[in-house]
C-alpha cells in the first residue's frame, strides 16, 4: 500500500525500555511521554523480556499512537555480546516466553560474577541490596552501573562501565546463553523481524553476512549514539543486504539526574513500521 506524504512524515520510536528491563518508566509512562512528543508508534524493546508489552497496549488504546510489540536480546558471536532487536513479536509465544526467562536467569549468575569481580576490586555490595534494587526487572550493566553511582563508587554512570564493567574491563562478564543464530531463530519463531541493534557500537560489522545467512532482517541504522558519517555508513549496509533501516533512542526515561528524556530525539520515519510489518506478515504466510 503506497503512503501517503502525510504519513511519511510521521515519526516513530523503535528503541525503548521500562522498568521490565534497565529503563525507569512504567509501560503507561512511556506512552504518555510519547504522546506528548507526538509519536505516531513506539516499540517497547525491553532486555530479554515482554513482560510490559501488554501494559503498553491497554495504555495505548484511545491514544492516537501504536505500539509494536517487540524485545531486545542478548546473543553472542564469537564471543562478543550483541543484541537482536525483534519487533511485532507474539509476546505470548510460550517459546519465546521461556527463551527470555532462561535468558533472565543467566543475568542473574552474571551479575553475581560481576558483583565477586567488583570486589576483588575492593567494592563490596551487598548482593540482596542490588537484586532489591533491580526487583522483577532483567538484570543489567545499567543496573549495576547506577547503584555504583548512588554507593559514590564511581563519579558518573558513563565512568562505571570505562573503568569496571565496560566491555573488556576488569568486572565485565559476557553473555553465555544464546548464540546470535538461535536468537534470531527464536524471534523469526514468535513471528517477530529481528534486526541488529546499535550495530555502530559493536564493533564487529564483519559478522553482518552471518547475521543475514541466519535470518536478520533489518539494521538498525538511526541510533543515538550513531554520528551522521555512521548512519549513512549502516544506511548504505542496509541497502547492500537487503535490510530494513529501522532506529530508535534506546530512551531508558530520565535516568541522567537532568530529566533528559531521549524518546523521539531519533527521527525515524513510520516508513519503517510498515516495512517491519510488511516482513512480518511474509513470515507468518
Amino acid at each position: 500500500m503506497k503512503m501517503t506524504q502525510a504519513e511519511k512524515e510521521r515519526f516513530v520510536d523503535l528503541h525503548i525500555h521500562s522498568m521490565y528491563s534497565d529503563g525507569v518508566f512504567t509501560p503507561e509512562k512511556i506512552i504518555e511521554t510519547a504522546v506528548e512528543k507526538g509519536l505516531k508508534a513506539i516499540a517497547l524493546t525491553d532486555h530479554d523480556s515482554v513482560e510490559g508489552v501488554q501494559r503498553a497496549i491497554e495504555a495505548a488504546k484511545g491514544k492516537a499512537i501504536e505500539v509494536i510489540p517487540g524485545v531486545e536480546m542478548s546473543a553472542t558471536i564469537s564471543g562478543e555480546d550483541i543484541h537482536i532487536l525483534g519487533y511485532f513479536v507474539d509476546w505470548k509465544d510460550p517459546v519465546l516466553l521461556k527463551e527470555l526467562a532462561q535468558i533472565r536467569e543467566d543475568r542473574k549468575v552474571r551479575m553475581r560474577e560481576m558483583l565477586s569481580l567488583l570486589r576483588e576490586q575492593g567494592i563490596d555490595l551487598d548482593e540482596q541490596m542490588v537484586f532489591d534494587t533491580i526487583s522483577k526487572s532483567s538484570a543489567g550493566r545499567l543496573h549495576l552501573a547506577k547503584i555504583l553511582l548512588k554507593e559514590k563508587a564511581v563519579s558518573t554512570l558513563q565512568n562505571a562501565f570505562d573503568k569496571y564493567i565496560g566491555n573488556g574491563k576488569p568486572c565485565f562478564v559476557g553473555y553465555k546463553h544464546l548464540n546470535y543464530a538461535n536468537a534470531i531463530k527464536t524471534i523469526k519463531r514468535a513471528g517477530g523481524v529481528a534486526v541488529l541493534a546499535h550495530p555502530g557500537t559493536m564493533g564487529n560489522d564483519k559478522y553482518i553476512p552471518d547475521y543475514v545467512k541466519a535470518g536478520l532482517s533489518g539494521l538498525e541504522v538511526y541510533y543515538n549514539k550513531h554520528r551522521p558519517d555512521i548512519m549513512r555508513k549502516y544506511s548504505a549496509l542496509a541497502d547492500k543486504h537487503g535490510l530494513i533501516a529501522t532506529g530508535g533512542s534506546d530512551c531508558h526515561g530520565s535516568i541522567n539526574g537532568k530529566g533528559i528524556i531521549m524518546m523521539g530525539s531519533v527521527k525515524v520515519k513510520y516508513e519503517a513500521v510498515e516495512k517491519l510489518r510488511n516482513a512480518a506478515g511474509k513470515l507468518r504466510t
